[in-house]
């Protein structure tokens, strides 16, 4: 094991730790998931949400190896009314890297008129797409006139995503987006370093001219 990659394994502990969520639970989930895998980055993201009197609570993990992304979700449930009565919901998938179709990177800045280079990035959005699916936005559609009553129908957006995950300094801190954006751009790397991988089968099809137009055609990538 080099030391690079288990100072990552290291430092991927150690968020869980600090991140308070079962982190005991977490870690076993984790590793499991990983295979043995070593990680290259990480990203982990709590959120809380409220609901009457109950709090709930959600932690994703995701860890970049050098062929998978491993996805973790873990969700919290009061049983009870005191909440002595916990339950634990834990999903995980993982998704090869040769399968990611796009990661895309959203930022939002304060006073953009007055941009610096050293400005810090005030949200992050990053969402990562690996099977296909899109999700539909609606909303009324509407026209210049103000003083307009006719319908316009409705208008909306498709986005191509599987996971969304935003990142406030307000509300993760300032670290929490910079750890962000160095996942994405590992992210990035790893896809696009083994999509543009040569294949051996594009050799082995060019050995074959007899037979090679009809059989061994290269299937269109997707």
């Amino acid at each position: 094991m080099s030391p690079l990659l288990s100072a990552e394994r290291r430092s991927l502990d150690a968020s869980m730790e600090r991140a308070g969520f079962y982190p005991t639970l977490l870690a076993d989930v984790v590793h499991d998931a990983l295979d043995g895998r070593e990680p290259l980055s990480h990203l982990i993201h709590l959120e809380t949400h409220f609901e009457r009197t109950e709090v709930h609570r959600h932690i994703t993990v995701l860890v970049l190896t050098e062929d998978m992304l491993v996805i973790t979700h873990v969700d919290d449930q009061q049983l009870d009314e005191a909440g002595e009565q916990m339950m634990a919901q834990v999903s995980t998938e993982s998704v090869p890297v040769t399968q990611i179709r796009s990661v895309v990177l959203g930022y939002m800045y304060a006073q953009p008129q007055n941009y610096k280079p050293s400005d810090p990035v005030r949200e992050m959005t990053l969402a990562i797409a690996w099977s296909g699916g899109q999700r539909l936005d609606m909303g009324p559609a509407g026209c210049a006139d103000p003083q307009c009553e006719a319908d316009h129908g409705y208008t909306g957006t498709i986005a191509q995503e599987d996971i969304v995950l935003r990142v406030s300094s307000e509300a993760d801190g300032a670290q929490a987006v910079q750890n962000a954006k160095a996942f994405a751009r590992a992210l990035r790397k790893v896809n696009t370093d083994t999509t543009t991988a040569p294949r051996p089968l594009d050799t082995d099809t060019r050995r074959v001219p007899g037979i090679g137009g009809r059989f061994n055609r290269a299937h269109p990538q997707r």
